[in-house]
């Protein structure tokens, strides 16, 4: 039994944390909706308004859209079957292979940039959609796999030899079996692979020189260098830029987080 002390104690930390969590966004809308600060005259919405046309963000978003889409579909549905076969299979070759995937977390982007744009300028694809996507996928998939490795072997065994046992293929049970119980782990990555990939900055800075190509966070920073010199409409855009990913996880957030402390163990 929690004592009455103990109790104000833990709400005392939990509001601490949280003010100190919720003063920078707090900070960044009351600035975005503040006077402008370089020209002076508009408040309010005005100020997204002016900063949508300003720095063109419905084209940047538009990218960004496409390509996370992109990414998270191909990148979960790879994992989805990756995670299967390392998790409930046993083949030749299965640990160095799943460590060689893991290698994809271990290793940061910024050690695989430069190489990878001379390889993929090798091949033309520079400057193209696929030059910023395909590399996030390759990312995304050595997270994915680990993750969904971990609830397919959590899984319980009596079912899959049950689905075997009945004449399932592999491919009717990992989707008519496995996944729909599956759910929050997949959301949860799903979640993940979409944030990771929307906040990108130096594979898509990198890759492409296009304008039609940039993505939102790269469009944000040639905002701030080339169209304005005050705070205000750079929050306003700061803040049109994270709004997809947070209206996101609010979407999905129930099975975010249900995913999350299950520790991707099914329902």
């Amino acid at each position: 039994m929690i004592s009455r002390a103990e109790r104000a104690a833990n709400y005392t930390v939990l509001i601490v944390f949280a003010a100190f969590a919720l003063f920078p966004i707090v900070s960044i809308l009351s600035a975005a909706l503040g006077p402008d600060d370089a020209q002076g005259g508009s408040a309010g919405l005005a100020n997204f308004a002016r900063a949508w046309e300003i720095g063109r963000f419905g084209s940047y978003l538009r990218t960004s859209l496409a390509i996370s889409a992109f990414v998270v579909v191909l990148a979960v549905v790879l994992s989805v079957m990756s995670g299967y076969a390392f998790g409930t299979m046993r083949f030749r070759g299965q640990g160095v292979l799943f460590n060689l995937l893991l290698l994809g977390i271990m290793m940061p982007s910024e050690a695989v940039a430069v190489p990878l744009f001379f390889d993929l300028r090798t091949i033309g694809l520079t400057d193209t959609f696929w030059a910023v996507a395909l590399p996030q996928v390759a990312m995304s998939v050595s997270f994915g796999t680990f993750w969904m490795r971990a609830y397919f072997r959590s899984s319980s065994r009596a079912i899959v030899e049950a689905a075997r046992i009945d004449g399932a293929s592999h491919w009717r049970t990992l989707w008519q079996v496995l996944v729909p119980p599956a759910r929050p782990a997949i959301v949860t990555l799903t979640v993940l692979v979409f944030m990771w990939t929307w906040n990108e900055f130096l594979i898509p800075l990198i890759m492409v020189t296009k304008e039609s190509l940039r993505t939102a966070p790269l469009g944000l920073t040639f905002f701030q260098g080339q169209y304005t010199s005050g705070f205000t409409l750079l929050a306003a855009g700061a803040v049109i830029v994270a709004t997809p990913v947070v209206v996101f996880y609010l979407f999905l957030q129930r099975h975010f987080i249900r995913g999350m402390l299950e520790g991707s163990v099914r329902e």
